[in-house]
């Protein structure tokens, strides 16, 4: 496949009565997207913290105690994305949610095939909130996914500002990044796409960004969120000028479809106006402990 469609959630966070609202919702956006003849697609971080709804009313704002109350909900949640993967023939990658690990919660994003095989990517590096005051943890290790010959990896929000982590995917066969997000602000939107468009640059290869909108005064844990979907690659031969593929509108909830054609990043690899590919392992190789050069600054007045 050097082709593939792609489907890219800007996706809002709702308040459902009961768990038939909830796979109602989700049902009807897998099938939009499949209706487009899209092979891979993308919802955001913590989007699935909507699942908050249905638990007691006294958990809503207690970011600490509905953890463990959601993962009575997380066989179904499997389930339904297996169905609808299975349904649709298409690849998705979940919006993630608290999953019990270890002797704690890490944010996990499951990622599950057309033939319904549920495999995961965890979140790497967290935020403050996530550390100080929710109190998940950091998963392990990374994996890359294959989708029909097609190799993406997944780095959750805050993961995509650190290029190694990005590299290690990358260099694992990864054609395209996934890009989930949550942010309270445009600042934070702002961090996220600006570290996806870098990454796609060093790698050059293309990345997806997926932002969760929500306006949810009923839960602590996703009362704010804001951006726009968009896909970004690096400016160079038969891509765009400026790096972005195609994005959508600000807080606007929906799909973002779009057609990305790998010969083209591929090219660019081998071929493109600068080899930021084939020049990272020279980079590497450079010398990375600097001089320190005292500079004398003339005494003015």
């Amino acid at each position: 496949m050097t082709v593939i469609r792609v489907a890219v959630a800007a996706y809002p966070v709702d308040y459902h009565p009961d768990w038939a609202a909830f796979e109602a919702k989700v049902s009807a956006w897998v099938q939009d997207a499949a209706r487009q003849e899209a092979a891979l697609l993308v919802f955001p971080e913590y989007g699935a913290l909507e699942l908050v709804s249905l638990l007691p009313p006294e958990l809503h704002h207690d970011v600490i105690g509905m953890r463990p109350a959601l993962q009575a909900l997380l066989p179904e949640f499997l389930a339904l994305h297996g169905r609808l993967a299975r349904q649709h023939g298409v690849g998705i990658v979940a919006a993630s949610l608290p999953v019990a690990s270890g002797d704690g919660y890490v944010n996990r994003a499951y990622v599950i095939g057309p033939d319904g095989t549920v495999s995961w990517q965890d979140k790497l590096m967290m935020t403050r909130f996530e550390d100080e005051e929710w109190h998940i943890s950091p998963g392990q290790g990374t994996r890359v996914f294959d989708l029909g010959g097609v190799t993406f990896g997944v780095a959750i929000c805050y993961d995509s500002e650190f290029p190694r982590l990005a590299r290690t995917l990358v260099e694992a066969g990864a054609e395209l990044l996934v890009v989930p997000s949550f942010t309270g602000s445009r600042r934070g939107y702002t961090r996220v796409r600006v570290g996806s468009m870098a990454r796609a640059l060093e790698g050059q290869c293309y990345a997806l960004h997926a932002p969760l909108i929500a306006d949810a005064m009923w839960t602590y844990a996703v009362e704010d969120a804001h951006g726009m979907s968009a896909i970004y690659a690096p400016a160079d031969n038969g891509l765009p000028e400026d790096g972005i593929v195609a994005q959508g509108e600000w807080n606007t909830p929906g799909w973002l479809i779009h057609d990305l054609d790998l010969t083209l990043t591929r090219n660019v690899r081998v071929d493109g106006h600068v080899l930021n590919w084939r020049d990272r392992v020279a980079a590497q190789e450079r010398p990375v402990t600097p001089d320190t050069v005292a500079l004398t600054v003339p005494v003015r007045g």
